[in-house]
């Protein structure tokens, strides 16, 4: 289970990048975590995308209202539930989004005032279908590799 959520100013990304955003951006997480491109797992990851007025957002302590239409600024939150979540695989991920978000808005490359955060929720914390949700729970379910599952329950100390 995994939440990604866009914060942009508005108008800042087109309905074609944000169709092409919720896929990219859906696999950009979902292949570091399950160890593999596994599109059955893309059920439990969704994608929000979060407009904000210039006058509502503001970088170096200036409103981009008052810095003009060069400010490029945005924020990826990525919130992921507890598992295998090493330096390398954290690090994996942050690449991979701020890729997504440059090849989808014509870049060559992600602009410096684009930030991820990767925000990792602790075991027992993640609520779904009327109650706590483990990722041990999903395991069994055939998207993780078997690497994955065994990284994740030394991770867990499951």
């Amino acid at each position: 289970m995994t939440i990604i959520t866009v914060n942009a100013p508005t108008g800042r990304l087109s309905h074609e990048q944000r169709r092409t955003l919720a896929e990219t951006l859906t696999d950009a997480v979902l292949v570091p975590e399950v160890g593999q491109f596994a599109p059955p797992a893309r059920v439990g990851f969704q994608v929000h995308f979060v407009e904000r007025e210039p006058d509502m957002m503001a970088i170096g302590g200036r409103l981009l209202a008052d810095i003009g239409p060069d400010a490029d600024v945005m924020v990826i939150d990525v919130a992921v539930m507890d598992g295998d979540w090493r330096q390398e695989v954290r690090s994996a991920v942050v690449e991979r989004v701020l890729a997504a978000m440059a090849d989808a808005c014509g870049l060559s490359k992600p602009s410096a005032s684009w930030w991820v955060n990767l925000r990792v929720i602790d075991e027992g914390s993640w609520g779904s279908s009327g109650g706590v949700l483990s990722v041990l729970s999903l395991l069994d379910s055939g998207v993780f590799t078997e690497e994955k599952v065994k990284a994740v329950r030394a991770a867990l100390g499951a």
